[in-house]
C-alpha cells in the first residue's frame, strides 16, 4: 500500500474545534449529571503504568476498580485495570471474582520502538497470562515517514496475536501533528482490525483533547455506516475532572448516539479521574464536598 491508498479528505480544523467546543459547553443538570458520573466510572480503565509498579500497588488498584467506594455498594465498578504485561497475572488473580477486565499495554509501550517479533511475543505473553484486552502503540516513526503499509501490517499481526482478546490501537495523537494525520491513522487502524481507537499513552502531551476525540468518534461512526462494524473509542491522557468526563460523554452521545454510551464502546484511560468523579457524586448526595483525603490516593 502506498501513501495514496490512505488518502483522506482534508480536515477543517476550525470547524472541528468549533463543533467540539459547542458540544462541550452544553449543561448537564441534576439526575442526568449523576447518571453521567456513574456511567463514567463504568467506562474507566483504571491504570497504573509506572516503572516503580509493584504487585501490591497493582492489587490496590484492582481493589479500587472493583469497589471504588466500599461503603457505597451502589457505586459501579470500573471497566478494566490496565497494567504492564509482567503484572497481568497478579491483576487477573485479584479480579477473578469480579466483572472488571484486565488490560495490558504491549508492543514496546510507550515508544513502540522494538521489532515486530518482540511485539508479538509481548502480546502473546500478556494474553496467555489472562489479559482480555491489549492496548498497543503504533510505530509513529514509520507512520510519519509514510510507511503506512508497515503500520497496517503490524496492527493486523498484533490483532491476530490477541486471539480472543480485544485490541485497542494507541495512535499517540500528540505526535501525529495534524488532524489529517490522525484521521489517516484512524483509517489504517480500522482497516487493520482494531477494536478501539485510543488517543494516547498518557506519556506524551498533548494527549486527549476534545477535538481529537471528536475526530476519532466521527471515524468510528463513518466506519459503522460503511461496514456495519462497531469500533470503540478510548480517551486517555490528561482527563482529570468529572466536569471533563461529562464533556466527553456529550461528544459521544451527540456524535455516535446510544450505541456508544457503554463501556464496550467508550472508555476513559484514568489514573486520577476516579477520585474527582467520586467526590462529585458525594457532593450531589450530601450537598457538600468531601475532603480529598476521604478518598484513597490510588
Amino acid at each position: 500500500m502506498s501513501r495514496s491508498d490512505y488518502a483522506v479528505a482534508p480536515i477543517d480544523a476550525v470547524q472541528l474545534e468549533t463543533r467540539a467546543q459547542e458540544l462541550a459547553s452544553r449543561s448537564i443538570k441534576q439526575r442526568a449529571k449523576l447518571e453521567g458520573l456513574r456511567l463514567s466510572i463504568r467506562m474507566m480503565d483504571l491504570t497504573t503504568l509506572e516503572g516503580m509498579d509493584t504487585p501490591e500497588k497493582v492489587r490496590q488498584v484492582c481493589r479500587k476498580a472493583a469497589q471504588p467506594m466500599p461503603a457505597r455498594p451502589d457505586i459501579p465498578s470500573c471497566a478494566a485495570v490496565c497494567v504492564y504485561p509482567d503484572l497481568v497475572a497478579i491483576a487477573v488473580d485479584c479480579l477473578r471474582e469480579t466483572r472488571v477486565r484486565v488490560a495490558s499495554v504491549a508492543t514496546g509501550f510507550p515508544s513502540g520502538r522494538t521489532d515486530l517479533e518482540t511485539k508479538l511475543r509481548e502480546t502473546r505473553l500478556a494474553v496467555a497470562a489472562g489479559a482480555s484486552e491489549i492496548d498497543m502503540v503504533i510505530d509513529r516513526g514509520a507512520f510519519l515517514c509514510g510507511r503506512y503499509a508497515q503500520v497496517h501490517d503490524e496492527i493486523a499481526a498484533i490483532k491476530d496475536a490477541c486471539g480472543d482478546a480485544g485490541l485497542k490501537v494507541i495512535l499517540e495523537t500528540g505526535e501525529l501533528r495534524t488532524y489529517d494525520n490522525i484521521r489517516r491513522a484512524c483509517q489504517i487502524a480500522l482497516e487493520a482490525g482494531g477494536d478501539f481507537l485510543k488517543t494516547s499513552t498518557g506519556k506524551v502531551a498533548p494527549a486527549s483533547t476534545l477535538p481529537v476525540v471528536l475526530l476519532l468518534l466521527e471515524s468510528a461512526r463513518e466506519w459503522y455506516l460503511k461496514t456495519g462494524s462497531i469500533v470503540g473509542v478510548k480517551a486517555a491522557g490528561g482527563i482529570r475532572t468529572a466536569k471533563d468526563a461529562l464533556k466527553y460523554l456529550v461528544l459521544v452521545n451527540e456524535t455516535c448516539g446510544d450505541l456508544w454510551l457503554t463501556p464496550d464502546r467508550f472508555r476513559f484511560g484514568a489514573s486520577s479521574l476516579l477520585n474527582d468523579v467520586l467526590m462529585q457524586i458525594e457532593k450531589e448526595r450530601l450537598g457538600r464536598y468531601q475532603r480529598p483525603v476521604d478518598f484513597s490516593a490510588d
